[in-house]
């Protein structure tokens, strides 16, 4: 398998990139397809045996069930970045080893627990988005991985896309049957 499409089955939907200028309609498009995920997961997954959860996205890449509970870890986070920066003056937010948390013993368990995490924690995160004020969309924090700081609208781009490229892995695994 070449870089290219290795990259390509890495990235099903491309990377993502704020617009310069992030509208209204992206606001409301983005926390759309936030506020629709859960459903989607679980309505992809929930005729899935444990032979299909157990499908690769790419070679080397998590199965169907590491992603759905890595989805609901990285979202906890994303509520966590939220609040903080919505709380604090530009706060630094902690960053955490997805790859190492895709290794615990949780992320054999059974996907229910991490798909009910993902709606209630997307039914918060869902609250809140809809409620924010021109101030609170320009609110800050900084990722010390990345050196700089984001905006929550920016960040708001970011865990729609999220679930949009995690959604594209399951149905990829799908496709191909795990077998590359």
């Amino acid at each position: 398998m070449t870089a290219s499409q290795l990259k390509a089955l890495k990235y099903p939907i491309g990377t993502f990139s704020a617009p310069k200028t992030i509208s209204k309609s992206n606001l409301k498009n983005w926390i759309s397809d936030i506020e629709a995920f859960p459903k989607s997961i679980e309505d992809i997954t929930k005729n899935l045996n444990e032979v299909e959860l157990n499908y690769n996205y790419r070679p080397e890449g998590w199965t169907i069930k590491q992603v759905v509970h890595h989805c609901a870890d990285s979202h906890i986070n994303s509520i966590v970045r939220f609040k903080l920066a919505l709380t604090e003056d530009t706060p630094t937010i902690r960053p955490y080893f997805e790859d190492r948390w895709a290794t615990l013993v949780d992320y054999e368990d059974d996907i229910n627990s991490a798909i009910q995490i993902l709606k209630g924690v997307h039914h918060k995160l869902d609250t809140l988005l809809r409620n924010f004020t021109e101030d609170d969309l320009k609110r800050t924090f900084i990722h010390p991985e990345h050196g700089q700081s984001f905006t929550l609208a920016e960040t708001i781009g970011t865990y729609a896309w999220h679930s949009n490229h995690h959604l594209a892995h399951i149905k990829q695994a799908l496709k191909y049957k795990g077998q590359f």
